[in-house]
């Protein structure tokens, strides 16, 4: 498949352009792609998207074929009044427009969401950032951290006895980017009923703080503060990662009270579960927590990981190993609803990465192609959307315009 055919997705015939870099906003424009959006990846000629030096190898970036897959890459100087008309040609053919500026930046270059809608009525204009584009905060630098931080999230991230952790991804500016595609899908389907466009506002602070169950509300209400708790919720029990005779650890999910019940039968303590026990109910189960834990994990490490995992399996309690790559790669159910894909790479020869995510009955959507080199499109997209001559292309490129 050439980088010009879209997709089968259910995005077929949807033109993004995508003005932002990192991850917040090329993400979003990444699973637009992966549902066959054609995604335009625009970036400043000559220095390009910082994710194509990030990630793990010598000289080529791992990262950056995941999130620069399915898009078109063209170069384009936003800063340069050309530049600025090109991209207002390029938004008459598109549908959504998404970028990840600090607030106030399309502004300062001539590029408001007002001066878009007058050349297409109907663009709809994603805008990711820290704080979103209004409050005394819009204009502040704001990176996915900072959101975490502000969102809530890491004040219960890791250990009780330690200072706040991370996760180990960039979870604040994905979940923005996830945020800010319902955002674009939900603004389409406005569009569709009434032909207008509109601002998609996705803050980082506001994505992680949605994410965050009912933390504000316990607060509001009865004054309790979730605290760090490591490996557990607090009365949540049993939910917790239990070793094996053969040094494996083992996550097991039975807090609910009919998957308990299976719980201690397996274990041969059937008692623990009747009307009247301790631990028959969710409640009571929740203030032994500390003590349940510690008798599954003296009865879990006199039994091998697979005989575990078996016993669980048999008796319907959830029960799962802690999955690095290597398992993922090697895992029967991976295998089986091809989680995982290999899409051809120019440099790699072929690169394993996650699919497509949710997977539709009749319209799927692909990964079709990794991440483009800089500007290997300007040729296709400025010539044949725009119909620029090749001399006029060669002297764009050459005083740096494009």
């Amino acid at each position: 498949m050439t980088s010009s055919e879209t997709g089968s997705g259910p995005l077929r015939g949807v033109r993004v352009l995508e003005a932002g870099q990192l991850l917040a906003g090329p993400f979003a424009a990444t699973l637009m792609g992966d549902q066959g959006a054609d995604v335009i990846k625009i970036e400043a000629p000559g220095t390009g998207d910082p994710m194509r030096q990030w990630g793990r190898t010598d000289g080529k970036s791992l990262w950056w074929p995941v999130v620069g897959r399915n898009k078109r890459a063209v170069t384009l100087n936003l800063r340069e009044v050309e530049g600025q008309e090109l991209f207002l040609e390029l938004v008459k053919q598109a549908d959504i427009v998404v970028e990840n500026f600090r607030a106030g930046t399309l502004e300062k270059w001539n590029l408001s969401y007002e001066r878009l809608k007058e050349v297409n009525p109907g663009i709809i204009l994603v805008r990711v950032s820290g704080y979103g584009q209004t409050g005394p905060y819009s204009e502040r630098a704001g990176y996915g951290s900072i959101g975490e931080a502000m969102g809530g999230l890491r004040y219960v991230l890791g250990d009780p006895d330690r200072q706040p952790a991370r996760a180990g991804i960039s979870i604040g500016d994905s979940l923005a980017a996830m945020h800010a595609t319902v955002g674009a899908l939900s603004a389409l389907q406005h569009r569709h009923l009434t032909g207008e466009g509109q601002v998609v506002d996705s803050a980082i602070y506001e994505a992680v703080l949605a994410m965050m169950e009912s933390l504000v509300t316990e607060w509001d209400a009865a004054g309790y503060q979730r605290e760090r708790t490591g490996a557990i919720l607090p009365n949540v029990a049993p939910s917790n990662v239990y070793p094996t005779s053969d040094g494996q650890l083992i996550l097991i999910a039975a807090n609910q009270d009919s998957v308990f019940t299976r719980l201690a039968a397996a274990m041969g303590r059937p008692e623990w579960s009747a009307p009247g026990h301790e631990y028959s109910t969710h409640v009571g189960r929740g203030r032994a927590q500390t003590v349940l834990d510690e008798l599954i994990a003296e009865w879990t490490a006199t039994v091998p990981a697979e005989k575990l995992l078996e016993l669980m399996n048999d008796g319907g309690v959830p029960a799962g190993r802690i999955y690095k790559a290597a398992d993922m790669l090697e895992d029967p159910h991976f295998q089986a609803r091809e989680a995982i894909v290999r899409v051809p790479d120019p440099h790699f020869g072929s690169l394993a990465m996650q699919n497509v995510v949710p997977k539709l009955s009749a319209t799927p959507g692909s990964v079709r192609w990794s991440g483009p080199e800089m500007g290997q499109h300007n040729d296709e997209v400025y010539g044949e959307l725009l119909g620029l001559s090749v001399e006029r292309r060669a002297e764009l490129a050459e005083r740096g315009v494009i």
